[in-house]
């Protein structure tokens, strides 16, 4: 009986022994994502400039390393793109933080994104407005986009497999609409998709090596462009392709 006690006592310690050591090691692994994320709002993103305190603290709050695969995620937090797959690219910190700034959100908007690629911006705009309705080409790509943001919880964003260039009438007029791929011109059915007042965000030019990141605000009736930086980004597929 004695024995069958020990056993029993010693069988327990394992388990607690082990459960303290994952528990350890689990909050280690999130401290340390945590560490890296506040590192790169720090010194990529505020440092550089951002000063809106809602892209901030989305930055801060979306764990970039979930949306790379695993074999990537210690370099989730680097100022650079990464690969997904397909050929397509998750965007630098910086230039995430960038296109949302420009954005001028309050937080009541409905949101189009054009290209929805690994889910990351989308969450991060989804952070801060009230709806995000997002389209991806790449019906792969957008399989697993779909599949980790449901997974994430977010409740306020759409995601649907499409040509981004025709927009989404259906959900139509939005406040601000956002493209994550390059473009040699602006698509006229998301100009006609925007709200009076709103805002267009899109790398324009040379779709293989350059672009400017350009913002397109629509006010009574007129389009007036504003260039903020160069940028790269993959080209826009589709339509977008047959138009010059």
């Amino acid at each position: 009986m004695l024995f069958y006690l020990v056993m029993y006592i010693r069988f327990i310690s394992i388990i607690i022994i082990a459960s303290i050591f994952f528990m350890s090691s689990h909050v280690l692994s999130s401290d340390l994502y945590e560490k890296k994320r506040e590192e790169m709002v720090r010194y990529d993103i505020e440092a550089r400039g951002i000063k809106d305190k809602k892209v901030l603290n989305a930055m801060l709050k979306v764990k970039r390393h979930l949306f790379v695969d695993t074999s990537l995620m210690d370099k989730a937090y680097n100022d650079h793109p990464l690969p997904i797959g397909e050929g397509q690219t998750i965007s630098q910190p910086y230039i995430v933080a960038l296109m949302t700034e420009a954005a001028s959100l309050k937080g009541s908007e409905r949101v189009l994104e054009i290209g929805t690629g690994s889910g990351y911006q989308a969450a991060i705009l989804a952070e801060i407005v009230k709806e995000v309705y997002t389209i991806e080409i790449n019906r792969k790509i957008y399989e697993m986009a779909s599949r980790r943001l449901d997974e994430m919880g977010y409740k306020n964003i759409k995601v649907r497999h499409g040509d981004g260039y025709q927009g989404w009438k259906e959900y139509a007029p939005f406040d601000v609409i956002m493209v994550t791929a390059a473009a040699k011109h602006i698509p006229p059915p998301l100009l006609e998709q925007l709200k009076e007042g709103g805002r267009l965000i899109i790398p324009l030019g040379n779709t293989l090596f350059h672009q400017n990141l350009t913002v397109v605000r629509k006010e009574k009736g007129r389009t007036i462009i504003s260039e903020i930086c160069g940028v790269r980004f993959v080209p826009m597929t589709g339509e977008a392709q047959k138009k010059k």
